[in-house]
């Protein structure tokens, strides 16, 4: 079958896991296609979606370079009603089923709950989207979920209605801009009954980066009313923030108050081991390689944004395909350091000493005594090591810093952190992270 011999094609130049997870389940329907219209089958709109997106073109083209001819590809849920009009390339038909709803917004599919790396710094976060996710309206609602940028917040909000939408739920997903947007729109038009028979007739309500909500009066009032009908209904209403909704300046304060209705969770900056997972499952996810060294050194080195480091590592790949070179750890460091903005000139011995302690749980009065507690001699040749490293501070000067004898000490020092460098990836990794803060915090 022609449809087959296609998608076989398109397997050869995609990752295996998007073939697996999407490509793989879609059907050509032979009948219904003809020269000029290819038309496969999703078993969801979420597929039909991705697939429609992402794919169409691509399919359009390996169609030509088979037959000669250049169809319009059309991705559906259901088959189309004998006489309908066929969509255009890249469109997609959803079928109306029981409580399926052309009121979604497009969903990214890659965002669920399986594709999402769980650590300590997001494990609440993600245990209250599951629930809400499972039990929608019953528990945790409002669920509102705060952090810094690209931490994983939007990822939570698509798992959450990608899992919904799978089991025939109204879900709505929307930026505040979006909603704000649509909103003007239809004050300006009079159609004011339109906009809400949208937003306040959804099984789920899911609003992204509510922080641009501040001062925003007349949007605050009416999202007022959405969130007091929704919520009166018992529809579940999830929204994401950069900050707690007691620091959005200009908030009403019963809008706020019903934000604190239900639960509030934060995402807190991934630590080492959940970043270099993070980049892992991305690589796993993209069909990528990097060695172990390479992930090591951009989880060190590209700072807590994940959306950043999904970045790069395509970056990573695009350029080596480019360059037809394999992805190595010196051609990583030369990709990667045009994206830090590192300024060492500045950088002090207190500087460090600041940030290692931090990090290390010791005081920085104890990094700079005698004792000789295992952690803290730890913590002090750390210091030393990096003092060295971002600092022209010699090893006499450092010696009279930590009222040493002589430099022998800080050369002792240097020894053992090398030596533990090369044995042990993980502390080599952890250097390299505390490297990069410290410079990162001097740029400030």
């Amino acid at each position: 079958m022609l449809g087959n011999q296609i998608l076989k094609l398109l397997k050869q130049e995609i990752p295996q896991i998007e073939y697996d997870r999407y490509i793989k389940q879609l059907r050509y329907d032979e009948e219904a296609s003809r020269s000029d219209i290819a038309v496969f089958h999703a078993p969801n709109p979420i597929i039909a979606k991705w697939v429609g997106t992402r794919y169409a073109q691509k399919l359009s083209h390996l169609f030509e370079l088979k037959t000669g001819v250049k169809p319009n590809v059309v991705v559906e849920v259901k088959n189309r009603k004998k006489g309908a009009a066929a969509p255009k390339a890249g469109e997609f038909t959803e079928v109306p089923a029981a409580k399926t709803s052309s009121k979604s917004t497009i969903l990214n599919p890659s965002y669920t709950f399986e594709s999402f790396v769980v650590g300590s710094s997001n494990q609440f976060a993600y245990t209250a989207a599951l629930r809400v996710a499972e039990k929608p309206g019953e528990q945790y609602n409002p669920l509102f979920i705060y952090g810094g940028a690209g931490l994983g917040k939007t990822h939570l909000l698509h798992a959450i209605g990608n899992f919904n939408l799978t089991r025939g739920k109204q879900v709505i997903f929307t930026s505040l801009e979006q909603f704000m947007n649509q909103f003007t729109h239809h004050l300006r038009n009079h159609t004011m009954d339109r906009f809400r028979d949208k937003f306040r007739n959804c099984d789920i309500l899911l609003l992204d980066d509510i922080q641009f909500l501040s001062r925003k009066e007349e949007t605050q009032k009416e999202l007022f009313h959405t969130f007091n009908e929704l919520h009166g209904a018992g529809k579940q209403i999830v929204m994401t923030s950069d900050q707690h909704p007691k620091k959005i300046a200009g908030l009403e304060e019963r809008l706020r108050s019903r934000f604190e209705w239900g639960l509030i969770v934060d995402i807190q900056p991934p630590e080492l081991e959940t970043k270099i997972a993070i980049i892992k499952k991305k690589c796993e996810l993209n069909g990528i390689h990097l060695d172990n060294d390479i992930v090591n050194y951009i989880a060190a080195n590209m700072g807590n944004n994940i959306r950043e480091i999904e970045g790069i590592i395509i970056q990573l790949n695009a350029f080596a395909n480019m360059m037809n070179q394999n992805i190595t750890l010196e051609f990583a460091q030369n990709v990667v350091k045009n994206q830090l903005k590192e300024r060492t000139e500045n950088i002090t011995i207190d500087d460090i000493v600041k940030v290692v302690s931090k990090e290390l749980n010791v005081k920085p009065s104890e990094i700079k005594s005698k004792s000789r507690s295992k952690n803290i001699v730890a913590a002090r040749r750390i210091v030393i090591y990096l003092a060295r490293s971002l600092t022209p501070n010699s090893m006499p000067s450092l010696a009279q810093y930590f009222g040493m004898r002589d430099h022998t000490a800080v050369s002792h020092a240097m020894k053992k952190i090398n030596e533990t460098i090369d044995k042990d990836e993980t502390f080599k990794a952890k250097i390299e992270e505390l490297s990069h803060k410290i410079t990162s915090s001097s740029a400030e």
